[in-house]
């Protein structure tokens, strides 16, 4: 089978990445890790005006009733640029999983978060939240924040959330799983682009021994491998999107290439690459973050492993 994108949504992934582009998102990232929450709401309500927010919510609950690869697009460019704030717990688990006024309200550009034991044990930047959800069995209540954590990702806030009110009604709770598992996955592959552009531009430019360093063969191979590792993480997950292969693939796959790429950017970078002002840092906590979100890799070849095998889910 051969796929492409659309010209729509070739257009639409460049629309986002020249409006985040534009955005500083990094600055907006390290006022969000300090509490300045004022730049990233800022970002948040010029994305949902583009409707990132809304991509996968039906026509009729105020959504744009796009694709899941539509998802996909925004998902990789929001983790190439670093984008702040609970992007798939609204626009993909609660977007799909919330029917009524509730999914409306995320349509329309809400800030919303959930909290989902035993995958998702904390809601994401819960402090800064217009909702806050908690799963409860296949249901999800209103929550309220019980205590806030910090992440290894300092733009990330953690926060223990618990029921407070009555379950509101919602949609089949698994598949909205599954779409926020691609969700991760995109972003995982965008952060990873991120820093493997990253280094390629700064093998460019370090010299060592009067050559540049990324003309040593062992500097271009590490850095050829993490190429091949997001050359074949990306079609599993559009393939993911496209219902050919379980969710769980494709965020394995995304999540080893994007580590791969953080791990050789920081060697790229040697020592520059352990600082906290340098920018490099940020993308590379982002992906270890992501990587046990929305389900540890264990989990995720353990489902893999049941799609393969037939087993029960």
């Amino acid at each position: 089978m051969k796929f492409e994108l659309t010209e729509e949504q070739v257009g639409f992934g460049q629309s986002l990445g020249d409006l985040l582009a534009k955005a500083d998102t990094v600055a907006a990232a390290r006022a969000w890790a300090e509490g300045d929450t004022g730049p990233g709401l800022a970002i948040w309500k010029r994305l949902a005006d583009q409707g990132v927010n809304a991509l996968v919510v039906p026509e009729d609950a105020g959504g744009l009733g796009g694709s899941l690869v539509d998802l996909v697009v925004a998902h990789e460019a929001l983790g190439h640029h670093l984008a702040v704030g609970p992007w798939i717990e609204s626009g993909a688990f609660l977007a799909t999983a919330l029917t009524g006024d509730a999914v409306e309200a995320v349509a329309g550009g809400a800030v919303a978060t959930v909290a989902l034991p035993p995958h998702v044990p904390f809601a994401l930047d819960a402090d800064v939240a217009d909702l806050v959800y908690a799963g409860t069995g296949d249901a999800l209540a209103p929550a309220e924040v019980v205590e806030v954590r910090a992440s290894v990702d300092t733009t990330r806030h953690l926060a223990e959330a618990r029921p407070s009110g009555e379950a509101v009604p919602c949609a089949d709770t698994a598949d909205a799983f599954d779409v926020a598992v691609l969700a991760c996955a995109a972003q995982l592959v965008g952060s990873g682009e991120r820093l493997l552009a990253d280094s390629v531009a700064y093998a460019k430019q370090r010299r060592q021994f009067g050559r540049e360093i990324g003309s040593y063969q062992a500097i271009k191979h590490q850095l050829a491998d993490v190429r091949i590792a997001l050359d074949f993480a990306r079609p599993l997950v559009l393939g993911a999107a496209l219902g050919e292969v379980p969710a769980s693939a494709a965020k394995v796959a995304a999540a080893d290439a994007a580590y791969l790429a953080s791990r050789v950017g920081l060697q790229v970078h040697g020592a520059i690459g352990y600082t906290r002002e340098f920018d490099l840092g940020l993308w590379i906590t982002r992906v270890r973050a992501l990587v046990t979100a929305w389900g540890t890799p264990a989990y995720h070849r353990g489902q893999v492993l049941a799609a393969i095998t037939g087993a029960a889910r």
